[in-house]
């Protein structure tokens, strides 16, 4: 038997290794996330509730979203809270703090780092109670405290600026993943490069607009995309904290919208087709967005093949 046979045969059993190793986690996403989209679809088509009949009733909960009074506010306000949290902290935030904590001690980039983490492990609830806490009315909470000090009268935050605090709560919490993400790839850029620069001539911004900001392009496109369709499904803090409120769908948003339909209506009145229906366009949607960030990004780069052969 020749080398190429040999190398064939290898090659077959390798693959037929590397399958056995895939099957559960194929399982598990056909379990865990196609099987919820599939139900979620099906019962879009049903008017079901607290009785789990299904009652089939076709695209009549589709069409209903085109006739719901609140469905566009709630959709824009969705778009709103998703490009301005991504924009300001997710991505924008998150790449400042990179940048900067890189180019400075590796000790205090790394405490500050890890402050910076702490709204990630603290537990939902705790760290929404501490922002209600902290913009609250009156004139002892701290965000007033704050005001006081440049002679500004006191604010309900909430009441007032429920946007502010929603994007901010969201924010705090967003800036950590993208931060770790841009952290790492700023420490794997070559330090060859960096001295290269600097024997050149280049300053610390022109090192960071011409070096490193390009290196990073690809995680810089990950972390948009992904932190895009991870805004569009987020609502826990915004529940915690307004509640969709304050008033009539202030700081609603759809994957919100879709939950209190469901779920938390009050008098008992639920609407599973409803909600279900709602969920299934933000999947839509997300699919879109997905698509339109794989064509605008050119993630297929990413994995094809390279053009370098070896004999």
């Amino acid at each position: 038997m020749d080398i190429k046979s040999r190398s064939g045969i290898f090659n077959k059993i390798t693959k037929g290794y590397l399958l056995v190793f895939l099957v559960p986690s194929i399982v598990f996403i056909a379990v865990f996330f196609l099987l919820p989209v599939v139900l979620t679809f099906l019962i879009g088509l049903t008017s079901m509730d607290y009785s789990f009949k299904w009652d089939w009733v076709g695209l009549e909960n589709y069409f209903k979203i085109f006739s719901d009074r609140w469905a566009y506010k709630i959709l824009t306000n969705t778009f709103f809270y998703v490009f301005s949290t991504l924009t300001l902290f997710n991505v924008g935030l998150a790449l400042v703090i990179s940048i900067a904590t890189t180019h400075i001690s590796e000790s205090v980039g790394s405490i500050f780092r890890a402050i910076w983490l702490l709204p990630r492990i603290t537990p939902s609830t705790v760290y929404a109670l501490l922002w209600l806490w902290a913009s609250r009315g009156e004139e002892s909470s701290l965000f007033n405290w704050i005001c006081s000090l440049f002679g500004l009268n006191p604010v309900d935050w909430r009441l007032n600026y429920p946007w502010l605090l929603v994007i901010l709560v969201n924010g705090f919490v967003g800036t950590s993943f993208g931060m770790i993400i841009f952290t790492a790839a700023l420490k794997s850029i070559p330090e060859d490069y960096i001295r290269a620069a600097k024997v050149d001539g280049a300053s610390t911004l022109q090192i960071i607009r011409h070096v490193e900001l390009p290196l990073i392009k690809w995680p810089l496109l990950f972390v948009t995309a992904y932190q895009t369709l991870s805004l569009f499904t987020s609502y826990e803090y915004i529940l915690l904290v307004t509640n969709g409120g304050p008033g009539l769908y202030t700081t609603e948003v759809w994957a919100l919208y879709s939950y209190h339909l469901a779920f938390a209506q009050y008098g008992g009145i639920v609407k599973f087709g409803y909600g279900a229906a709602l969920a299934t366009v933000l999947v839509i949607i997300g699919i879109i967005m997905s698509i339109i960030y794989l064509k605008m990004f050119r993630f297929g780069e990413l994995m094809t093949e390279p053009k370098i052969e070896v004999g």
